[in-house]
């Protein structure tokens, strides 16, 4: 197949590739924006390599590219907990704009090699000038640690194209048990550190909130207001005193709230 052909056929999946990695972020963020714990922690993504898909496909014994290869398109979902894995499953199977067609949950049923990991293969839909077109997309949900452990051993099985030692695969087989225990530890504390992440995020958030305000009375043309604010919000630890940062954004909130209504009254 010439190179042309190759760059026809992957062209959907690239594209498919770069609009699911935009939707799993606005995800994260909208999480983000009001101030709630988000189970994604961060999203990759990538079409495989020509020299990947041939390889595969002959390994498979296939003709149908399309039609048998699932993976040309890859989306990958870090999180920072197991936990968190299956509330992604949940709300890709809610989404409306996606369809899961397989799964396979190498978690509870993991891999002899140790792997681990959740996968979808998803039907998406695809517009462009040629016409609309639904492709499939793998996507792996893994956590941190997980993920870790597997590009390792992508990296071994690369090396010995496919086929790790037996001393190296044992050795391997040992870290994923203990990347694991890692995340079965993290599950133990996890309400601990899902609260200590949300207060920062609202520290954040109502932080920013009060420079906005403190900018729009600049820009009603409260100068000396503004200042006052703005002298009051440096003194205070934004570290700690998260009480305080909202008090002063109340405070703020009345004051522009005054000013617009004697703004109409007169």
């Amino acid at each position: 197949m010439n190179y042309e052909k190759w760059d026809e056929i992957l062209a959907p999946y690239q594209h498919a590739v770069e609009e699911l990695k935009v939707k799993f972020k606005n995800i994260r963020k909208e999480f983000l924006t009001k101030g709630e714990y988000s189970p994604i922690e961060f999203v990759t993504g990538r079409t495989k390599k020509i020299s990947s898909i041939i390889s595969k496909a002959n390994r498979l014994d296939v003709n149908d590219i399309e039609g048998n290869i699932d993976d040309i398109a890859g989306i990958r979902i870090m999180c920072q907990f197991v936990e968190d894995i299956y509330t992604i499953v949940d709300l890709i199977k809610n989404r409306t704009d996606m369809t899961v067609i397989n799964e396979k949950d190498y978690i509870t049923n993991f891999k002899e090699s140790g792997y681990r990991s959740y996968h979808l293969i998803i039907k998406y839909p695809i517009n462009s000038i040629a016409g609309s077109k639904e492709i499939n997309c793998e996507i792996q949900i893994r956590t941190l640690a997980m993920n870790f452990w597997a590009t390792i051993e992508h990296s071994l099985k690369y090396k010995y194209e496919h086929y790790i030692p037996e001393n190296v695969a044992l050795r391997l087989r040992k870290a994923a048990d203990a990347a694991f225990l890692l995340d079965e530890e993290m599950s133990e504390i996890r309400e601990d550190i899902m609260k200590a992440q949300v207060m920062y995020q609202a520290k954040s958030v109502t932080l920013k909130d009060v420079l906005k305000k403190i900018q729009e009375l600049y820009n009603l043309g409260e100068i000396s207001s503004a200042l006052k604010y703005q002298r009051r919000l440096d003194k205070i630890d934004s570290e700690r005193d998260i009480d305080e940062i909202v008090a002063l954004k109340e405070e703020i909130d009345y004051i522009l709230e005054d000013f617009k209504t004697h703004r109409i009254e007169k």
